[in-house]
């Protein structure tokens, strides 16, 4: 078993388990990147700020949520959160959203066990 992640780890660790992540990002609660995949920082920040986005937009619509997923003809959109974190990702069009948001979420609960 490997050692829980770091906030600056956590998106390559995504990247790295699961097959169908492109890109991830982890995000803190008033949508600040803090870490992301790849070396695109431009990229990340604004995926951070598109993340935190889709969220405020869901919640206003239904509520606070833990999840949010979108799908498209090319891929998906993830986003996952508890109280410090918000773990979002894009991945190729046939991933399994059960699959993907499972990694999300022990991702996240490693984080709570490095704290």
């Amino acid at each position: 078993m490997s050692a829980p992640p770091t906030p600056a780890g956590a998106p390559e660790r995504l990247v790295e388990m699961s097959a169908d992540v492109r890109a991830a990002v982890l995000v803190d609660p008033a949508g600040g990147l803090l870490s992301a995949s790849g070396t695109d920082r431009a990229r990340a920040r604004r995926m951070a700020g598109l993340a935190h986005d889709l969220l405020a937009a869901a919640d206003a619509a239904s509520g606070p949520n833990e999840h949010v997923e979108a799908l498209t003809g090319a891929g998906a959109v993830f986003a996952v959160r508890d109280a410090r974190h918000t773990l979002a990702c894009v991945t190729r069009r046939l991933a399994l959203p059960a699959l993907v948001l499972y990694d999300m979420r022990q991702t996240l609960l490693a984080l709570g066990e490095e704290a």
